[in-house]
């Protein structure tokens, strides 16, 4: 686990909120954790600081700034702090991942039992299954406390693998039998 946090202090002007907002997402997307009114805290580590510049470069377009700064929690109250809302960030992350993970399977599931078996429905899963896991590799990189939930999700993301290359198999069948010419 890590011991050294950056931490950002967000000011931007309200109008035009769309600054704020960017910011926001940005720090968002990085996987920053808000730990107080414009302050965020994430992992000191260099992807988080890249983040973190990008962040800086939005505020300042809308007149503000993004002070951060290094910081070493001083006991185990204050690590817990951050560390306890880092992983709560990323356990709901990992949390909503496996229930995508779900739904997709779900749509695998439909698309056999209508015996739909197009290759424009397979182009479509693919592209649901290549945005899973894009999605996988992002949350991975910002899961620095090395989660429990990761290794759960990362057997939902093979079954879903598993899924898609039965999916795919049908649909190859169902069109050689068909007489119709692949993509």
């Amino acid at each position: 686990m890590t011991e050294n946090w950056l931490l950002a202090i967000v000011q931007v002007p309200a109008d035009p909120s769309r600054y704020r907002v960017a910011v926001w997402r940005e720090l968002r997307k990085a996987g920053a954790v808000p730990v107080s009114q414009g302050t965020w805290a994430l992992p000191a580590a260099d992807a988080f600081r890249a983040a973190l510049e990008r962040a800086g470069a939005i505020a300042a377009e809308g007149g503000g700034t993004v002070a951060v700064f290094d910081i070493q929690p001083q006991d185990d109250a204050a690590r817990a702090l951050i560390v306890d809302a880092f992983r709560g960030a990323r356990e709901d992350e990992w949390a909503e991942f496996v229930a995508d993970c779900a739904k997709f399977l779900a749509e695998i599931e439909r698309e056999i039992a209508i015996r739909k078996f197009t290759f424009a429905e397979l182009e479509e899963e693919e592209q649901s299954h290549e945005r899973l896991r894009r999605w996988y590799r992002d949350l991975r990189k910002r899961d620095v406390l090395a989660l429990p939930a990761a290794d759960e999700a990362a057997e939902r993301l093979r079954a879903c693998d598993r899924a898609l290359e039965g999916y795919a198999e049908r649909v190859y069948a169902a069109n050689r039998l068909s007489g119709a010419d692949a993509p």
